[in-house]
């Protein structure tokens, strides 16, 4: 796509299997590459420098990181829900307004994170009792990602911006140009210059901050309706206003995720640096599955959305019909992968076998209820793209502070064993999903009456 035509639009006109698998698959190979920043980092430092620099970039610090990438994410949301249904509706002025004012939240938002981050680093590594033989080389790691934090959030805001209008193959070549450059560098800092954490962590700030140039200069100069001006980045407080009332459920909701996987990490943690390694692993794996059931989420977001702007309803939940069954086919598919293969994948990053034993149990106990988790992403996307975050937000929010909140605090102390920490996440996962697909169906009604 070079110039986009605001006056035909194919997720409001065209068949929607086609143009889901269309929009689909640049955001999922594009998410695919994304997830290879700290993937490779990961890789890297299992290889060449030990378990504990594993430890230290995909164990605690990557939690940390995570939560809050995962939070401005969810902020984000409210931007691209925002801009999708005045793209749907057509209306130039409001697009405008909101495009700006979410790059100026974006650019607010990560001065203040850096600042945050680079002070509370330390305390909050040790709070979530992050070994000791990984500790300094964790905080090192999560300062220098938090003095890139500014690039992080302009890529995800510009990129979701771009695939709100219905451009995902932009975001798309980006992410694999910058990719290959944080693995050249990954190599050239930990190989060549023997810099490791400290190295990857460099080398991950460097392609990010390129990808943020990138999809910002792309907004500037290759749309007819949708124009970044550097002069026009502001607040317009209305516009904040709605998309904050989207994207603060949805920030909360991922925060909430967040909050339990650092209170999980930290159990974890508690059996030593093997586990936390294992653990680390394991992240980079099932990153898989999450990273294309999120692009099914963010499909049928933006899907909803259009066609709610346009207002053809019944192309809503058609779109929902069809993207949930592709994702339980493809994401399921995935899931039989990981199951089978999940030994050799784990020895990609270390060779320690006591590691590699621990992470193949972890993987096989908890991944066959991940495909409970594929209707809580597309029908709470679905909900998201007509405005409708509250009620979904507070459905998800039960199931991790009625459910896993409750069980990790309460129970996994009386019965100290991985297997008690790993059930958490089915449990929460069933109960969210049942009541979300009895909202859905209720919801869905009340807007065909």
């Amino acid at each position: 796509m070079t110039k986009e035509n605001i006056t035909k639009n194919q997720i409001t006109e065209g068949v929607i299997w086609r143009q889901l698998l269309i929009f689909f698959f640049p955001i999922v190979i594009g998410t695919l590459f994304q997830q290879l920043y700290n993937t490779v980092d990961a890789v890297i430092v299992g290889r060449f420098v030990g378990k504990q620099a594993l430890a230290s970039v995909g164990g605690s610090a990557a939690v940390l990181s995570n939560l809050i990438i995962g939070f401005f994410t969810g902020l984000s949301a409210g931007a691209t829900v925002i801009i999708s249904q005045h793209y749907g509706a057509k209306n130039a002025r409001n697009l405008h307004e909101s495009l700006h004012t979410a790059y100026a939240f974006s650019i607010i938002a990560s001065l203040a994170i850096a600042i945050l981050g680079w002070v509370l680093t330390p305390f909050l590594l040790t709070a979530m009792n992050t070994p000791a033989d990984v500790l300094t080389d964790s905080i090192l790691y999560l300062r220098i990602y938090f003095l890139g934090m500014i690039s992080v959030l302009i890529f995800n805001m510009g990129s979701g911006i771009m695939r709100a209008i219905g451009d995902s193959r932009r975001p798309l070549y980006y992410l694999i140009v910058c990719c290959l450059l944080n693995i050249v560098l990954d190599i050239v800092m930990v190989l060549v210059f023997h810099l490791g954490i400290a190295g990857v962590a460099v080398a991950t700030v460097i392609s990010q901050s390129v990808s943020a140039v990138l999809v910002t200069r792309a907004l500037m100069t290759g749309y007819d309706s949708l124009k970044l001006s550097l002069a026009a980045i502001r607040i317009a407080p209305a516009m904040l206003r709605a998309e904050l009332r989207i994207g603060f459920p949805s920030g909360l909701q991922s925060c909430m995720y967040g909050i339990t996987n650092i209170i999980i990490q930290a159990a974890i943690n508690g059996f030593g640096t093997d586990p936390a390694a294992a653990w680390a692993a394991y992240g980079k794996l099932d990153a898989i599955f999450w990273t294309v059931c999120g692009a099914f989420g963010i499909a049928i977001t933006t899907f909803a959305g259009q066609n709610y702007g346009a207002k053809r309803y019944d192309r809503v939940f058609k779109s929902v019909r069809v993207c949930l069954g592709m994702s339980l086919g493809i994401c399921g598919l995935l899931l039989v992968f990981l199951m089978v293969f999940c030994r050799p994948l784990y020895h990609i990053f270390t060779t320690d076998i006591n590691v590699v034993d621990i992470g193949v149990y972890m993987l096989r106990y908890i991944t066959p209820s991940y495909i409970v988790f594929i209707f809580i992403e597309i029908l709470s996307g679905a909900l998201r793209g007509i405005g409708d975050v509250m009620i979904p937000t507070l459905i998800t929010l039960g199931g991790v502070c009625c459910v896993r909140l409750p069980w990790i605090l309460l129970v996994v102390p009386r019965w100290h064993e991985l297997s008690t920490i790993l059930v958490s996440y089915p449990m929460s996962w069933v109960a969210t999903a049942v009541l979300l697909i009895f909202y859905y169906f209720y919801r869905k009604k009340r807007m065909i009456v």
